[in-house]
């Protein structure tokens, strides 16, 4: 039960967080359920808390959508994705934990010091980095931090950021939670009360985070998606 009542508080902060810089329920949750469960059936089940969280944020700010970026930068994603979950199974460890971690200190660094701006991804790069986004989001079940990081690259406002980064995130759910599914479906099922009540958080923090974003000007939005990023990153190493 204390469990649970954990489980509930970080969903519900990672739905918020998530709405707020379209990244975070893959990065707070897995590491609080993989010490209940083990890693790799919490990186399974955090994504169907992923999907309806996605799902809700995505109905919230679909109007706002970047279709050229998620059109190319989304379906490379999508590749990636598809790949890092058929790989899950055998290619995870903590070694890519961590370099993913590093990945992010990195993204918020640069994001905060402002050399990201210099940063403009268009053609192949694009399309390259979508991919290495979404396999990290197939394999570790972490995706937002390298994706955001590549987005920062087009010219996109506020909300055309948070809802890009959204299409493109549920796109990604889309192939890699099928794989899961075949392949853990019965483990998957064994823990469908965890599973619900993180969904359930996820998804009142999603509706939260939405009304927190509106209140956030456009100047300290990237500073906000940095920092956040950045603390991501210390807890997925301290986690890895």
């Amino acid at each position: 039960m204390l469990f649970q009542f954990f489980l509930a508080v970080i969903s519900l902060i990672s739905g918020i967080i998530a709405s707020i810089a379209g990244l975070g329920i893959g990065s707070l949750v897995t590491p609080l359920l993989s010490l209940k469960i083990g890693i790799g059936l919490a990186v399974a089940a955090v994504s169907i808390m992923h999907f309806f969280g996605t799902f809700l944020r995505l109905f919230f700010w679909k109007e706002y959508i970047n279709k050229k970026v998620l059109l190319t930068f989304g379906i490379t994603s999508a590749t990636g994705g598809l790949l890092g979950a058929l790989l899950h199974n055998v290619l995870f460890s903590n070694v890519l934990t961590i370099v993913f971690g590093y990945l992010l200190l990195l993204t918020g660094i640069m994001g905060f010091t402002n050399l990201a701006d210099r940063l403009r991804f268009k053609g192949p790069v694009a399309w390259f980095v979508g991919a290495i986004s979404g396999f990290f989001g197939g394999l570790v079940g972490n995706q937002g931090g390298v994706r955001s990081a590549a987005l920062f690259g087009f010219e996109l406002g506020q909300k055309e950021f948070v809802a890009t980064a959204t299409g493109i995130a549920i796109m990604v759910d889309i192939v890699r939670m099928p794989v899961y599914i075949a392949t853990q479906g019965a483990e998957l099922f064994s823990i469908w009360q965890l599973i619900i009540v993180g969904t359930i958080f996820v998804l009142i923090g999603t509706f939260l985070g939405g009304w927190f974003l509106n209140k956030i000007p456009e100047k300290l939005f990237k500073k906000i998606v940095c920092v956040i990023i950045f603390f991501i990153g210390l807890f997925v190493l301290i986690h890895g």
